[in-house]
């Protein structure tokens, strides 16, 4: 923890002005304040003000307003002691620490400061191999598969692409078994020390380290404060130094493992790069690729990050929450993206997220899209995103609906009723009535007088008849009632009339009660297979 004394230095000799002109480059004096345009939201007429004899800043567009620690937590995404610390280098302070014995508090910073140097050190080196190792070929070829091949390699993507590279510190793992144990020694760094930070493994047999990533396409995970934390390894064509079976693939990605300094569910890739883009834009966009993050980057899309290979966690949702309040999901139209978003939903609303589901066309990642398509495309589909809840609903209710079976539509109005009645958001739940509607056509595409459908429909009206009712509170002619949906707006005669016609009301009325009371529900069961034979009597 640390000490009082530390931030009380940092507050009174941290020179804000200095601090805030280096994003807000503008800043123009106006009287004792000085004025520019505010780095936290879009404005044409500068509102942002920064008074350096007090110590403070204040926008009069969004009211963002505090100290210089205020606003490196604010711009940076940084927890009130990385703040604290971040000020303190700058001004060549030491941090005291309170609460702790003060040998084990300077043993832990100490090794997360070796860390973070080999790390940095690691990620020079992977870089300087995509440049100079002979092998590195294998690298550019799978980005000029991506239209993503750097200039220095013949590419033609321009500052764009390079930009983009270097953003993500994009770089190459040389097959050697100790190509990188090797360049850490000459540095003067311990193996163990690389060891802890992930980067090399102790041999089975003898003495020694070799290095876990090798002969892959390297992407380094950045911190908010711009420190590596982290690698994830792509896999390239085979090597011939590779001694394998041809049908044996190695995994498409190998990521670091935990250590002091990184935790896996805990961090986003891309979010360093990405981090001014989503507080401007007000939205972050999550894919499921590494790729698709620098494809998008690279293309103009720069508020994108994604969850390196886990499933997306409260702690990366909250990560995203200081940055900026809504999400949308750009997942891969397939079964695996389809079961991400529904484990997103969870988090995301936890960290207090609107969430938005876009949706790909299928069997397309976001980097085919906007290589294909132009970023463009890519940014119509965010502008089209739904909510989560709705998505899940379209996707039970798409055409494929209509062909299945009886007791598959069953088990969907199944889903639908859990997704409806599990949602918190007062707007989703009282838009019931169109969700209802909507359920109660799909219905009718398929109703079929079969016995399991009618097994249903008996099942829901006694699932019905057995939800007590409320008695309506007396409201004003004319007014709906407290907490109920607004009546329905002037239209047509007609439509007014299909709106309260008997027909429409029964479904609204059966479904909005499995909305309200799902566990009463019941979905016909398949038919026991029979155990009759012509030597046994059938019990009935």
């Amino acid at each position: 923890m640390i000490s009082p004394e530390t931030i009380l230095a940092v507050r009174e000799r941290t020179d804000i002005l200095a601090v805030v002109g280096e994003h807000v480059p503008s800043l123009k004096r106006r009287g004792r304040s000085f004025v520019g345009l505010c780095p936290f939201h879009k404005e044409k007429s500068p509102s942002f003000h920064v008074n350096p004899d007090r110590g403070f800043y204040h926008c009069f567009g969004c009211k963002e307003s505090g100290s210089a620690i205020d606003f490196v937590m604010k711009l940076e995404g940084a927890t009130f002691p990385e703040a604290v610390r971040s000020l303190a280098e700058r001004l060549g302070l030491s941090v005291e620490e309170t609460h702790a014995a003060p040998t084990e508090v300077d043993r832990q910073k100490r090794q997360k400061d070796d860390l973070y140097a080999v790390s940095q050190l690691a990620a020079v080196f992977f870089e300087q191999q995509l440049r100079d190792h002979p092998d590195r070929e294998y690298a550019l070829a799978e980005l000029d598969r991506r239209g993503l091949r750097p200039s220095f390699a013949g590419g033609h993507g321009g500052p764009e692409v390079d930009q983009a590279l270097q953003a993500f510190r994009i770089g190459y793992a040389p097959p050697e078994w100790d190509g990188l144990a090797k360049f850490v020694r000459a540095q003067g760094i311990s193996p163990l020390t690389a060891e802890t930070a992930g980067l090399l493994a102790p041999r089975t047999s003898g003495a020694g380290h070799y290095d876990r990533f090798r002969h892959r396409l390297m992407f380094a995970v950045v911190d908010p404060q711009g420190r590596v934390l982290a690698f994830s390894g792509r896999a390239l064509e085979p090597h011939p130094s590779e001694k394998r079976d041809p049908s044996d693939k190695p995994a498409k990605y190998i990521n670091s493992p935990e250590t002091p300094i990184y935790t896996k569910g805990a961090m986003l890739f891309g979010i360093h790069a990405a981090r001014h883009a989503i507080r401007s834009a007000g939205e972050a966009v999550v894919v499921e690729g590494n790729f698709d993050v620098v494809s998008l980057h690279a293309r103009g899309i720069t508020n994108v990050v994604a969850p390196l290979g886990t499933a997306f966690t409260l702690e990366q949702a909250k990560l995203l929450r200081r940055f900026a309040s809504d999400v949308v999901l750009l997942f891969d139209a397939d079964a695996a993206g389809r079961k991400a978003v529904a484990a997103s939903a969870a988090p995301l609303a936890e960290a207090g997220l609107s969430a938005k589901v876009a949706s790909l066309p299928e069997g397309k990642d976001p980097d085919e899209v906007i290589r294909e398509r132009g970023p463009d495309a890519v940014a119509d589909l965010v502008a089209q995103a739904r909510s989560i809840t709705t998505y899940q609903i379209d996707t039970l209710l798409d055409a494929s609906f209509a062909q299945s079976d009886a007791f598959e539509r069953a088990r969907r109005v199944s889903e639908v009723m859990k997704i409806l009645s599990a949602d918190s958001d007062p707007i989703v739940r009282a838009m019931h009535k169109s969700y209802a509607d909507q359920l109660a056509g799909r219905l009718d595409l398929v109703r079929s007088g079969s016995d399991a459908f009618r097994a249903l429909e008996q099942s829901v009206r006694r699932a019905v008849a057995n939800v007590p009712r409320p008695k309506p509170k007396a409201t004003r002619p004319g007014l709906p009632e407290e907490g109920g949906p607004p009546p329905p707006p002037e239209g047509p005669k007609d439509a007014r009339i299909a709106h309260r016609s008997p027909e429409v009301s029964k479904r609204r009325e059966i479904v909005g009660a499995l909305i309200e009371y799902p566990s009463s529900s019941t979905i016909p069961r398949r038919p026991r297979r029979s155990t009759c034979s012509p030597a046994r009597a059938c019990s009935s």
